[in-house]
C-alpha cells in the first residue's frame, strides 16, 4: 500500500484529501491491471469509464484546480499508466478550449470531453519543432470565413482515435511566436488525415497528422489571430506540473513493488531487505520520492493561488521525472531477472517513465527555463 501521509501536508484542503482517497478506491476496483491487447480500444474504454465516473470533470472547465489534477494523475499513474494517459490527454487536448475558448466552443466540445463521449488531442509538435515551438511550419491562410491548413504534425498523442484536434499553425501575423494561431479541427474534416501511426516502447495511441488544404471555419479558432503560442504555453503551464505528478505515481508504485520484493525474496538464509545495500537503496528511493513530491505540490499550490509558477513547475517536472527514472531503475534491479520479464509491473513502469523525461518539455529544456528565471530574478 502506497504511503499517503503526504495528503496531510498544508498544500491540500480537505476536498483534495477526499478526492485522492475516493479515486484510489475507484482505481483499485476498476483500472488496476487493466491492459488490453488493442491499445486504441483500451484507451477508448478508459476515457469512457473516467467520464462516467465523473473524474474527467476535473480536467475541463473555466477554473482548473491544479492540485486536483496532480492528485488524480499521481493516483491513476500508481494504478495504471494507460489510465493516467487517458485522463491527461482529455485535459491537455481540450485545455486550450477550457482556458480561452468561446462559450460556443466550450459547449460543443467540453461537455462531451467531460462525459468521456469525445476524445481530445493537442497537436503542437512537428518534425522540426518539438522543444522549439516557435519554429512551427504547419501554416494556415484565410479564405473568406475559413482557415486553410497545410502541413504536418507528429508525436501527437491520441492521434488516430481523437474526435477533434487542437492544432497550432503559423498564420503570419508576425514573425516567430506571435504569428501562430490555434484551431479546433474535427477528425472528419476533409483534407485532414492520419499520415502514420507511431509505435513506442510504452504503447499508447500516437500518430503523425497531415493537412492538405484542410478548410476549418474561423469560428473554430481559439483566441485571437496570432495568439496561438500564448494559448499553447498557458495550456502547458497547467499540465506540465501534472506530468511530474504522474511520474510520482509511477515512482510510488515502483517503491511499493520493491518493498514487497525485498521483504519476501529469500536469499542466503535471509530476505533481501536484511541486506544493508538493499536498505540503503530503499532509503534513497523514498527520499527521492518525497523530495520530488514537495516540489510538485509546491508548484501546484502556487498556481492555484494565482502566483507565477514557471520556474517552480520546471523544477517539479525535472526532479520528479528524473527521480522516478532512478527509483524505477532501482526497483527493476531489486527484482533481478524477473524485473525485465515482459508484463511485470516494474518492467511496465520502466518503459512508461522514459517518455515523461521528454514530452511537454525535455529535462534539458526545463534546465534552461530554471536558469533563465533565476537570472531574470537576479537582474531584477
Amino acid at each position: 500500500m502506497a504511503d499517503t501521509s503526504y495528503l496531510d501536508w498544508p498544500f491540500f484542503e480537505d476536498r483534495h484529501r477526499a478526492l485522492a482517497r475516493d479515486l484510489d478506491a475507484w482505481a483499485g476496483a476498476n483500472v488496476r491491471g487493466l491492459h488490453g491487447l488493442d491499445v486504441d480500444s483500451t484507451c477508448r474504454q478508459l476515457v469512457r469509464m473516467l467520464g462516467e465516473a465523473g473524474w474527467l470533470q476535473h480536467a475541463v472547465g473555466d477554473t482548473i484546480d491544479t492540485r486536483a489534477i496532480c492528485l488524480i494523475r499521481e493516483t491513476l499513474g500508481r494504478h495504471n499508466g494507460l489510465a493516467d494517459f487517458a485522463f491527461a490527454m482529455q485535459g491537455l487536448g481540450s485545455g486550450a478550449i477550457s482556458l480561452q475558448g468561446t462559450p460556443a466552443q466550450k459547449e460543443r466540445y467540453l461537455t462531451r470531453v467531460a462525459r468521456g463521449e469525445a476524445i481530445a488531442a493537442f497537436a503542437l509538435s512537428e518534425p522540426d519543432a518539438g522543444s522549439d515551438v516557435a519554429n512551427l511550419q504547419c501554416a494556415a491562410h484565410i479564405e473568406g470565413d475559413h482557415a486553410v491548413l497545410n502541413g504536418v504534425k507528429t508525436w501527437i498523442s491520441n492521434g488516430g482515435i481523437a474526435d477533434f484536434y487542437v492544432v497550432f499553425c503559423r498564420t503570419g501575423e508576425a514573425l516567430g511566436p506571435r504569428g501562430i494561431s490555434a484551431f479546433i479541427v474535427d477528425a472528419d474534416t476533409p483534407g485532414f488525415e492520419i499520415a502514420e501511426r507511431i509505435e513506442v516502447i510504452a504503447p499508447h495511441p500516437l500518430a503523425s497528422l497531415r493537412f492538405r488544404n484542410c478548410k476549418v471555419p474561423l469560428a473554430q479558432r481559439i483566441g485571437a489571430p496570432g495568439e496561438g503560442f500564448k494559448v499553447a504555453m498557458r495550456t502547458l503551464d497547467v499540465f506540465r506540473t501534472s506530468v511530474a505528478a504522474a511520474a510520482l505515481g509511477f515512482a510510488r508504485r515502483a517503491l511499493d513493488e520493491a518493498l514487497q520484493r525485498a521483504t519476501s525474496r529469500r536469499m542466503f538464509n535471509q530476505v533481501l531487505a536484511d541486506f544493508q545495500l538493499t536498505q540503503a537503496r530503499l532509503a534513497q528511493m523514498a527520499t527521492t520520492i518525497d523530495s520530488a513530491a514537495l516540489l510538485v505540490y509546491r508548484a501546484a499550490w502556487l498556481r492555484d493561488q494565482g502566483r507565477p509558477v514557471t520556474k517552480e513547475a520546471a523544477m517539479a517536472k525535472m526532479a520528479a521525472t528524473e527521480g522516478a527514472q532512478q527509483v524505477i531503475d532501482a526497483a527493476v534491479q531489486m527484482f533481478g531477472g524477473l524485473g525485465v520479464k515482459s508484463g511485470q509491473p516494474v518492467e511496465q513502469l520502466y518503459r512508461e517513465i522514459r517518455s515523461l523525461r521528454i514530452y511537454e518539455g525535455a529535462t534539458e529544456v526545463q534546465q534552461l527555463i530554471i536558469a533563465r528565471e533565476l537570472l531574470k530574478e537576479h537582474k531584477a
